[in-house]
């Protein structure tokens, strides 16, 4: 029988999703920051884009511009060394759930 023995520390799991908390509300609140000035710009350039089009000014090759986004799929692969993957999946979750959740909550208060 496979002895297996996993070493979670829930002192570490809080740790983890505190600081993935902490970091998913600064860029949360950041993120949100960014994104109503992003908007504006993206906005007005691209009723610019638009209207050079219409003018006849600029010319957009929809063919090749969506064919570049269709070939760009590389696949990797990741090689865990010596971690047993329940550990590893614990650790992602609670950072990955400490920063979702600071996120949010940066974003909505930003």
């Amino acid at each position: 029988m496979l002895d297996l023995m996993l070493s979670v520390d829930p002192t570490t799991l809080l740790l983890e999703f505190g600081g993935g908390a902490v970091l998913g509300a600064l860029v949360g609140y950041g993120t949100k920051r960014v994104a109503k000035l992003l908007a504006i710009v993206l906005g007005v350039e691209l009723m610019l884009f638009r209207y050079l089009e219409s003018q006849g000014i600029v010319v957009v090759d929809y063919e090749r511009l969506t064919a570049g986004a269709i070939g760009s799929g590389d696949s990797m692969q990741a090689a865990g060394v010596g971690v047993h993957w329940l550990e590893s999946a614990l650790s992602v979750v609670a950072i990955g759930a400490g920063f979702a959740s600071g996120f949010l909550i940066g974003y909505h208060r930003g």
